[in-house]
């Protein structure tokens, strides 16, 4: 083992002294005033060198200090020791028993008075760490002998030390757990240890291992003072403040010699405590800072500083008794760029912002084009995918166009025998209008299930019937149709299976709980709806069938491709196309068919205002003019406008008088009237244009929106008050040949637009007349591939200029119509027909014979009939349909197979119950619309509430058969006359 330098602490004061004599100089070479004449003295580079000079000293200092701390200390040997002799027992416990020194460290007493030690008292022997060394306690045994506590101290501080390396001279908080401006508390814990600390040195140095049995009491004298001094300093520490001026400290400061003299055992620490401190002071310029010496020494003690190396700025200001003048000085904007290095920082800052702000830039430049290129590769995937979707959907309309096709020549080549064999009808009263038409319309189903009367197909004996329903009925229709059909000599069925003997079953599609409010087209519920689908092939497997839809829709081919069955319609783009008000005007011109003047396919405002402008000249005695939409049925939604409201209209008459009929139709001559129109008419529109009472919409505003988006006709209204409006129902068949199947008087409602049944026959047009019409207008759809079920609108009028009766055309709808579907049900309940080369509407009667003859002849008389498709009462949902047949028949409004007159309903759904359907049927014309009218206003007064407004068209309905009935009576009396 090493021998240890007996000087050690001397050199230890050098450096320290070194160290300051360095401050020192740095200091007075500061106050150096160099005069002007003189050469200059370069003071920086100067303190350049005394400033490296002491880090490096310093630097050297705690290298020497950490290899002098780490090495183990042996006992010194006793030379020249006094005739005092100490006999000390020998200590040999093992190591582990040693107790936990840092736990216990606590400053030793100051002196242990001079006075024997009784053998019973116990007391612990503290070894105290003497400039930077540890303090330890150990544990004692009895002392027999009297010994002196100095001597005492010296051995054991030495015989502990041998055993363990020394620590560093850096404290930290555990090695000082004491209050150094706690003096008093300090000194009375001294006192109160003199009584114990002999008892436990003697326990101490009872298991001293083997130890020299003579100590030198001069060395331990020595050492004990040391000792002494150590633990002075701990115990009178005090408050040292002192002051640095402009991040400098005053070496020869009284307050700051003061605090060194008496902290220079720790005092490496707190002058790197201190650079810190100055540096940040000259950083922000701080003219003037007090520091608590007392707080920084505190802080040393509980802090980990030496592990550390550095504190943070919060910690350091404060340490600062005017920290509150520090800080507000500090925390003012660029304060930190008016100190040392701040024209450094600054800049750095400044390039630090600006290439942070470019950095920015050129990130944001990056991440723009980065999302731009994810939404570009995206737009374009989805644009990609939607191609590739479109293409498919396209390659598949056109493979199931191609089996229409072939399924159609099939039919067409067949329909003689398919008409004579038994068949199966699949009638599915699908309207196929576009989306933006079926969302605004309500109770769309209801539309749809008008129709349910086309189960009276089964009239024939040879065909079954499956009606495809938009909703769900109730029991109550259900039983009601079921009663009618099997009372006029047909079985039904409408369970899922489908008897043998059943010939006709309603089905309702699955999808039509799962698009509730979607107001999709019938052929699209039955599209989406497999379970239905897989009903209908089980069937018609193995049977003659064919489909009978409404209006055309796309989804009827893929329908008919499903179920592998041919479609007896023209292909959807062919009826879309043709069976609009622009398309019926073009059949009709093309048939030669006089129509109303007006112009179709209007879509855009101006086309509008000129066509009204261009109309209402060249026709200047046409008194009102009608706006159509192109995909309307039955006329509800439409509106009219007359021309007497327009300022400039008088105006006009005198210049057609002027100039005569003749020179009139110039354009020279017109052209002054259409510019006097053109400013008009949009004021005109606005507020002279009334809106059909049975229509959608509430304003003009709306109307004219869905007409420029629809498109839509302008024509004109026949020139006559007494405009009688027929409809022809027509069977274009797959053969060529043509069967017209129905034909009768329009019955209206609110106004002559709206259309809410007819009168069966028809009485005015006659009848070779409208046949040549008919067969015209059938040669012109089949030239456009148009075949099935075909409804032609007719209006006929007597012109008052020549005392002839005309006939326009003015509408034409391709597909099975609800009049046909009326007439079907007036033929079932009759068992009648319609004559065609007669005109006449003939039900068998049975007439009893004499009673030699003895059996009843069966004649056929002829009926007239009024039918109401669309009778709406707001009032009749009040009633469940049984109730509402039970009010009828105690009324005796109820229908008499025996002498095939009376009435019968038509019911459409089992919900809403506004809307139902009428026929009434009598020997005469006459008798019928009486019986029609009176049976609309018992039925009226029976569910009449005074309580609640209703809504009902059968005022206007009796209010115009009323009408009708005085026309009648007047042409019977001229007729006496």
């Amino acid at each position: 083992m090493a021998d240890i330098p007996k000087h050690e602490d001397k050199f230890e004061d050098v450096l320290v002294q070194v160290q300051h004599d360095l401050s020192q100089l740095k200091y007075n070479i500061e106050k150096i005033n160099v005069d002007e004449k003189s050469a200059t003295l370069d003071i920086k580079v100067l303190d350049n060198a005394i400033s490296r000079t002491q880090s490096s000293i310093r630097r050297h200092a705690e290298d020497y200090l950490k290899s002098v701390n780490k090495q183990q200390l042996v006992l010194p040997t006793i030379e020249d020791i006094e005739k005092q002799t100490l006999k000390i027992y020998k200590w040999k416990p093992s190591l582990e028993s040693l107790p936990d020194v840092y736990s216990q460290r606590k400053t030793f007493g100051a002196v242990f008075p001079d006075r024997k030690v009784k053998p019973e008292a116990a007391e612990r022997l503290a070894v105290t760490k003497a400039k930077g060394k540890c303090v330890q306690y150990l544990p004692e045994v009895e002392l027999e002998p009297v010994i002196k506590p100095s001597l005492l101290r010296m051995s054991a501080q030495h015989n502990i030390m041998s055993l363990q390396p020394r620590l560093e001279l850096h404290f930290s908080k555990k090695e000082l757990d004491f209050k150094p401006h706690k003096e008093s508390k300090c000194q009375m814990h001294s006192e109160s240890r003199v009584g114990t600390k002999v008892g436990e040195s003697e326990h101490l140095l009872a298991g001293l291992p083997s130890l020299p049995t003579q100590i030198t009491a001069s060395d331990s004298m020595g050492q004990m003072e040391t000792q002494d001094q150590s633990v002075d300093a701990y115990t009178s520490t005090n408050m040292f403040p002192f002051t640095i001026v402009k991040g400098q400290i005053d070496p020869m400061a009284k307050d700051f010699i003061c605090f060194k003299e008496k902290f220079s055992w720790c005092w490496s620490n707190v002058v790197e405590v201190l650079d810190d401190l100055t540096k940040l002071l000259r950083e922000f310029a701080v003219p003037l800072a007090k520091v608590d010496g007392e707080y920084l020494i505190e802080l040393l003690r509980e802090s980990d500083y030496c592990w550390r190396k550095t504190l943070p700025k919060a910690t350091l200001f404060s340490l600062l008794e005017n920290k509150g003048e520090v800080l507000e000085l500090v925390s003012r904007p660029g304060q930190r760029y008016r100190g040392e290095g701040g024209r450094d920082v600054a800049a750095t800052r400044i390039q630090t912002w600006w290439r942070r702000y470019l950095t920015r830039t050129s990130y944001l430049c990056y991440h723009r084009r980065k999302m731009a290129a994810e939404l570009i590769s995206l737009s374009y995937l989805f644009h990609y995918q939607k191609c590739q979707v479109k293409k498919t959907l396209q390659a598949k309309r056109f493979r199931q166009l191609i089996n229409y096709r072939r399924r159609a020549e099939r039919l067409a080549e067949n329909w003689k025998h398919i008409r004579s064999s038994k068949r199966t009808i699949i009638h599915i009263p699908s309207l196929g209008f576009s989306q933006s038409w079926r969302l605004s319309t309500r109770k769309y189903d209801i539309l749809q299930n008008i129709q349910i009367t086309r189960l009276c197909d089964i009239r024939d004996e040879n065909v079954e019937v499956i009606y495809i329903c938009p909703m769900h009925l109730g029991e109550d229709i259900l039983q009601y149709y079921d009663n009618f059909l099997r009372r006029n000599g047909a079985d039904s069925s409408t369970n899922q299976d489908l008897p043998c003997n059943k010939r006709f079953l309603i089905l309702t599609p699955e999808a039509v709980d799962h698009f509730p409010t979607r107001n999709m087209c019938l052929s699209t519920l039955l599209k989406y709806s497999p379970g239905t689908l897989k009903q209908i092939k089980r069937q018609i497997q193995g049977k003659q069938a064919y489909i009978v839809g409404g209006v055309g829709h796309e989804d009827d081919l893929e329908v008919a491709d499903e179920l592998r069955v041919p479609i007896l319609g023209p292909e959807p783009a062919v009826s879309q196309l043709h069976g609009t008000k622009s398309g019926g005007r073009r059949i009709f011109s093309e048939a030669g068919l006089e129509i109303p003047p007006g112009k179709g396919d209007v879509y855009a405002l101006n086309q509008l205002y000129e066509t009204l402008a261009e109309l209402i000249a060249q026709n200047i005695h046409i008194q009102r003019w009608l706006f159509k939409i192109n995909v309307q049925r039955g006329g509800r939604d439409a509106a009219y406008c007359d021309v007497c409201h327009l300022g400039c209209y008088s105006w006009a008459l005198q210049r057609y008088q002027y100039f005569g009929s003749d020179l009139w139709h110039s354009t020279w001559v017109q052209e002054t009237v259409m510019m006097k129109y053109l400013e008009e008419i949009p004021e005109w529109l606005i507020y002279y244009t009334i809106l059909a009472k049975s229509s959608r919409f509430q304003s003009w505003s709306e109307f004219l929106k869905i007409f420029l988006r629809q498109g839509g006709v302008v024509e004109a209204y026949p020139p006559s008050e007494n405009v009688t409006y027929v409809t022809v129902d027509m069977l274009l068949e797959p053969n060529g040949e043509v069967t017209i199947l129905s034909w009768g008087d329009q019955l209206h409602g609110c106004c002559h637009l709206d259309i809410v049944g007819s009168i069966i026959p028809k009485t005015s047009v006659h009848l070779e007349t409208l046949h040549s019409i008919c067969m015209r207008v059938a040669h012109a759809c089949k030239q456009n591939y148009i075949i099935g079920y075909v409804s032609v609108g007719l209006a006929t009028f007597v012109d008052h200029s020549t005392m002839k009766q005309k006939i326009w055309g003015i509408d034409l709808d391709i597909g099975f119509s609800d009049h046909l579907a009326m007439t079907q049900m007036l033929l079932m309940a009759t068992g009648g027909t319609l004559n065609w080369r007669t005109g006449c509407f003939e039900v068998p009667v049975k007439e009893k014979c004499s009673e030699q003859e003895g059996a009843a002849k069966r004649l056929v008389d002829s009926r007239y009939a009024v039918v109401g498709i669309r009778l709406f009462h707001s009032n009749l949902s009040m009633l469940y349909h049984s109730i509402f047949l039970n009010i009828c028949k105690w009324n005796c409004i109820e229908f008499n197979k025996k002498e095939n007159q009376g009435t019968v309903f038509a019911l459409y759904d089992s919900y809403d119950r506004c809307t139902i359907g009428m026929i009434a049927v009598s020997e005469d014309l006459q008798g019928a619309l009486v019986t029609f009218a009176q049976n609309l206003s018992v039925i009226h007064q029976e569910i009449l509430s005074s309580k609640k407004e209703e809504e009902t068209n059968f005022e206007a309905v009796i209010t115009n058969i009323e009408d009708m009935l005085e026309v009648i009576i007047q042409n019977k009396n001229q007729l006496k006359d």
